[in-house]
């Protein structure tokens, strides 16, 4: 049988080190060094192509790692996975069809080394009410929460996500992310990936913004903020609109006009709001703000375009 040692303070539950991975000339994952500890929900971010699933895959042992070292619980992911101390919900494969749902989540619950009992796993799913339906009657929404049953059919250590609320309604997201909290507080780790960074901003400890292949930020979404360098100002225009003069305002990064309302981000707000008051523009309405998480990232992911140019 094999053993892993229990995780310590010491002992992170994942340890990607100088990690790389290439496919033919496509580099998915470049020099990536992470840790995550017991405890924490993470997200994982980045566009299409970022490396989201194949860091997924090379965490899961899915995949071998060209160089560097990935490691979870201290030993190999292979290792970890047979232990039963990882559960996983993926985008990629199907569920079994012509099988009730029951009969699915008793399935993995008979394979994990440390299982739960079937009726908890479908109430913890929020599926108790679908057992007896067959899988390929079910909704997205209700596939989703099978997946999630699956993943957590026993008692894992590390519970990892690739965009887990994709199809549920708001009332199953709320309910789903609830759940993870309570699995976190009890000590067990939580990585998702999603392109739902509103989730990301409310419910994650730590985020991680990749893209192509690479580590750009790793943080609270507070400090992910904080990296992008902007602030969001706002405000109704009276009198002339000279729009052209507007667009040359100091420091922005973006800018927009919806009949006489502005919108734009600029990297030292206050020299443009003094340019501004410089145009003879009187604003109406002036709102100065820190960027959301979504508007960060998309900062940050620009910048990196930017500089590959």
């Amino acid at each position: 049988m094999t053993t892993t040692a229990a995780p310590t303070r010491t002992t992170p539950v994942v340890s990607f080190e100088n990690v790389n991975k290439s496919y033919g000339m496509v580099r998915a994952v470049a020099d990536l060094s992470l840790t995550l500890h017991p405890g924490e929900i993470v997200a994982l971010l980045g566009p299409n192509g970022a490396g989201k699933s194949s860091t997924l895959d090379l965490l899961l042992g899915l995949r071998p790692a060209d160089t560097g070292s990935v490691r979870l619980f201290g030993t190999t992911p292979q290792r970890a996975v047979a232990a039963g101390r990882v559960g996983a919900m993926l985008q990629s494969g199907g569920l079994m069809e012509e099988v009730r749902v029951r009969e699915l989540v008793k399935l993995a619950c008979a394979l994990h080394p440390k299982p739960y009992p079937v009726d908890q796993v479908l109430a913890k799913a929020g599926i108790g009410q679908i057992a007896d339906r067959m899988v390929n009657k079910l909704s997205g929404g209700q596939e989703q929460r099978v997946r999630f049953a699956l993943a957590t059919a026993g008692a894992n250590d590390l519970i990892v996500l690739d965009e887990p609320t994709t199809g549920m309604d708001v009332q199953a997201r709320h309910s789903f992310w609830a759940t993870m909290r309570e699995q976190t507080e009890q000590g067990r780790t939580v990585l998702f990936a999603t392109h739902y960074l509103e989730e990301a901003d409310a419910i994650a400890d730590r985020v991680l913004v990749l893209h192509r292949g690479r580590l750009l930020a790793d943080g609270t979404a507070a400090e992910i903020k904080a990296k992008a360098g902007a602030r969001r100002i706002s405000f109704d225009l009276e009198g002339p609109l000279d729009e052209v003069a507007l667009r040359r305002l100091p420091f922005l990064s973006t800018f927009s006009l919806s009949g006489r309302t502005v919108r734009m981000q600029s990297h030292d707000a206050d020299a443009t709001v003094h340019a501004l008051y410089g145009l003879g523009v009187y604003p109406r309405n002036l709102e100065v703000a820190g960027l959301g998480l979504e508007q960060a990232f998309v900062a940050i992911t620009e910048a990196e375009e930017a500089k590959a140019l």
